[in-house]
C-alpha cells in the first residue's frame, strides 16, 4: 500500500514537471507577435531548433551511435522538422485558434499509434479523456467566425499526427543507456534544425535583419522555449507512459489564452475560463491509472564511456499559434 501511493507521488511529481514544458510552449505566440519579424514562420522555426541543438551538442559532446544515428534522425523529424513547419503553417491559415484545435487532438493520435505500433489497446477512459480534453480547448480559443482552410486544417492534422508520433516513439524507445535528457534533446533539434535549414532558404530567402527585442526573443524561444523545454518533455517520456504524457500538450493553448489575458490585454469569457477547466479535466482524467515506468526500461547501451552534461530544470516553447 504504501508502496504503491509512493509510485503514484513519484508520477504525479513527474508529470508535473514534464507540463512546465507545454506550459512555456504556450507563450511562444505572445513572443512571435510582439518581439520576431512578421511573416517568418520557416525562420522562426529554424531558430528554435539549430542553434540550441548545436549548443547542447558541443556542450554534451555526445554523437548517437549504430541503431540510434536513424532512430534520432526520425525523432528529429516527427518532433521538430516536420512538426514545426506543419504548426506554422497552420497557425497562418487558420484564424480563431482552429489551429490549437487541431493540435488538441494529439493525444487521440497518440492513443491511435499506441494501439498500431506498440499494440496498446486505448482505454475508454483514455478515449474519453481526449475528446474532453479537445471539447475544453475548443471553448477557449474557437471564435464564431472562425473559417477553415483545406490546406491549414490537413496541416493542423498532419502536425498533431506528427508530434503524437514522435511522442509515442521517444516514449517506447527510451533514450541509449548513459545518455541524458540534454545529449538527446541535442540529437533531435540538430536533426530537425538540419531538415528546416533548406526549408526556411528555399521559402523566404536570407534572414531578416535582427533588432534587439528579435534577438532577445529568439534567445528566449532557442533556451527556454526549446532547449529546456524538449529536454523536460523527453525526460518525462522516460519515465511516464507516452499515453498520458500526451495529454499534457493540452496545456499549451490554456498557457496562451492566460498570458493573453495577463500580458495582452485579450479578454477571457466565463465560457473561456469553463472550456480551461474541462481541458484540465480531460488532462488529469488522461493520467488516471498509469504509473511511472522502471527506470531502465526501454534503455540501451550506446557506448560504456558516454556520459551527459547535468539536466537543465526549465521548460521550452511553443504557442497558441501552435497547440
Amino acid at each position: 500500500m504504501t508502496g504503491t501511493v509512493a509510485a503514484r507521488g513519484s508520477t504525479a511529481a513527474i508529470l508535473a514537471i514534464t507540463g512546465l514544458a507545454p506550459l512555456v510552449w504556450g507563450t511562444t505566440y505572445a513572443v512571435t507577435t510582439e518581439f520576431l519579424p512578421p511573416e517568418r514562420p520557416m525562420f522562426t522555426a529554424l531558430m528554435r531548433a539549430l542553434p540550441a541543438g548545436l549548443v547542447l551538442l558541443g556542450a554534451t559532446r555526445v554523437l548517437p551511435r549504430g541503431r540510434w544515428i536513424g532512430r534520432a534522425a526520425l525523432l528529429g523529424v516527427l518532433n521538430i522538422g516536420a512538426f514545426f513547419p506543419l504548426l506554422f503553417l497552420a497557425a497562418y491559415r487558420l484564424p480563431g485558434g482552429v489551429a490549437a484545435v487541431l493540435g488538441s487532438a494529439a493525444p487521440l493520435f497518440a492513443l491511435g499509434f499506441a494501439a498500431v505500433l506498440l499494440r496498446v489497446r486505448p482505454s475508454g477512459r483514455k478515449l474519453l479523456a481526449g475528446a474532453i480534453g479537445m471539447l475544453g480547448v475548443a471553448l477557449v480559443v474557437l471564435r464564431a467566425n472562425a473559417a477553415l482552410d483545406t490546406i491549414g486544417v490537413l496541416a493542423g492534422l498532419a502536425g498533431a499526427a506528427s508530434m503524437a508520433a514522435g511522442t509515442v516513439l521517444t516514449g517506447h524507445w527510451g533514450r541509449p543507456e548513459g545518455v541524458g535528457p540534454l545529449a538527446f534533446t541535442s540529437w533531435q533539434l540538430t536533426a530537425g534544425g538540419v531538415v528546416l535549414l533548406p526549408l526556411a532558404l528555399i521559402t523566404e530567402g536570407a534572414p531578416p535583419v535582427l533588432d534587439a527585442p528579435a534577438i532577445g526573443g529568439y534567445l528566449y524561444l532557442g533556451v527556454l522555449g526549446t532547449a529546456a523545454a524538449y529536454a523536460l518533455w523527453f525526460r518525462g517520456l522516460a519515465r511516464v507512459p507516452a499515453t498520458s504524457v500526451a495529454f499534457l500538450g493540452l496545456l499549451s493553448p490554456l498557457s496562451a489564452a492566460v498570458i493573453g489575458w495577463l500580458a495582452l490585454g485579450q479578454s477571457l469569457t466565463p465560457l473561456q475560463v469553463l472550456g480551461m477547466v474541462i481541458a484540465l479535466g480531460g488532462t488529469v482524467l488522461g493520467q488516471v491509472g498509469d504509473h511511472a515506468k522502471p527506470p531502465s526500461e526501454h534503455s540501451e547501451p550506446l557506448s560504456p564511456s558516454v556520459t551527459d552534461a547535468p539536466e537543465l530544470a526549465d521548460p521550452r516553447q511553443l504557442s497558441s499559434i501552435e497547440e
